[in-house]
């Protein structure tokens, strides 16, 4: 009798202990949400913290201006109740637009999990100027993981912002128009929804999917067997920021592949001339295969010097070959990009406690 008295007390402990480790979010509650994320980021702030779910229930969730509000603990899992119904917004001042000022979350911590959720930057695009840059994730972490997760943007809604970042999209939606999935790091982008905004009021200009600056990791941005939607301009798949970018779309299905420009890729490069970006598969909305059997692009870069009263400008150029072969295909697998990190199987151990979690609400 004894014994199981002691058990029962354990047990109890041990929920009570799971309990405390789930923080649930008011419906509809700014200020619930940021407590939350406030006490998840004071609790988990060592590397070896216990994993902290904060549970947000659908509902619209308004930062009004507030920008980087700060994810900095480790092991903390912010889950929503759907992708469409959980969303978080903020609306910066467009004076105030920039890559580093206007992100809904910046994310400086690891191991790090958002599911089920969008996340919308609304700051006014068209009334920006030359440049709108409205950041939804701003991650500065490594090994974070979004599954489900829907970002509304146009430029630079998704910034990578660490140079040695292992990070994983699964089943998840981005939104942009110009370098709107841009940065650092190792990034896998598996079964997404990529999708290009009107470049302008008008629809004209070009857009540009990606912008990687990869330089100290081997693999850069991976897009695998995603999907690419086109509401009205012109794309291409990327362009080099600086460094070493890495950028291969392997498996594409294109709505819309009259769209995509001739190139395929910006050949005028930023701040660099050398690349690696490559594709191979790509389909039509029937799953016709329509990738060309060759697409050598010359990338270019032209700089100005100004010398005495003479401007001097200078070019440089690199011809290479984008099309993989199936052989070079091969070597693209989550395994040799991440090693011993395995995101979608953490993925899928997540996706098990998801049901018994979400019956707190």
């Amino acid at each position: 009798m004894k014994r199981l008295f002691l058990l029962a007390i354990s047990y109890g402990l041990m929920a009570v202990g799971y309990a405390q480790q789930v923080i649930t979010v008011k419906k509809g509650d700014t200020k619930s949400l940021l407590e939350a994320i406030g006490q998840a980021n004071k609790q988990n702030a060592e590397k070896n913290a216990k994993q902290t779910i904060i549970l947000i229930p659908d509902g619209f969730y308004d930062l009004g201006e507030t920008v980087l509000t700060q994810i900095t603990g480790h092991n903390i899992a912010l889950i929503g109740q759907s992708m469409e119904g959980t969303i978080i917004q903020n609306k910066p001042d467009v004076k105030k637009e920039g890559i580093s000022k206007t992100a809904v979350f910046q994310n400086r911590g690891t191991n790090n999990y958002f599911q089920d959720m969008t996340l919308r930057n609304a700051l006014d695009y068209y009334a920006a100027g030359a440049a709108g840059r409205a950041v939804t994730l701003h991650d500065k972490g490594t090994r974070t993981i979004c599954n489900r997760v829907k970002l509304l943007s146009y430029q630079d809604t998704y910034y990578s912002d660490n140079d040695l970042a292992q990070l994983y999209f699964q089943d998840s939606e981005i939104h942009g128009t110009v370098d709107f999935i841009c940065g650092d790091g190792d990034v896998w982008f598996e079964r997404c929804k990529i999708v290009t905004e009107k470049r302008t009021l008008d629809g004209s200009g070009r857009n540009v999917i990606a912008a990687p600056k990869t330089s100290k990791t081997p693999w850069g941005y991976i897009f695998n067997r995603c999907t690419v939607e086109n509401i009205v301009s012109n794309f291409e798949y990327a362009r080099g920021w600086h460094s070493t970018p890495h950028c291969i779309w392997l498996h594409t299905t294109l709505l819309s592949p009259e769209k995509l420009n001739k190139k395929r890729f910006d050949y005028r490069g930023m701040n660099t001339v050398q690349n690696d970006f490559k594709e191979y598969g790509t389909m039509d909305a029937q799953g016709r295969d329509i990738t060309p059997k060759t697409n050598i692009v010359t990338f270019t870069m032209t700089k100005k010097k100004q010398e005495g009263d003479k401007e001097i400008m200078t070019e440089q150029n690199c011809a290479v070959e984008t099309i993989l072969t199936e052989q070079e295909t091969a070597k693209y697998t989550i395994e040799n990009v991440f090693g011993r990190w395995e995101p979608d199987k953490i993925i899928r151990k997540m996706e098990k406690k998801t049901p018994k979690i979400l019956k707190r609400l």
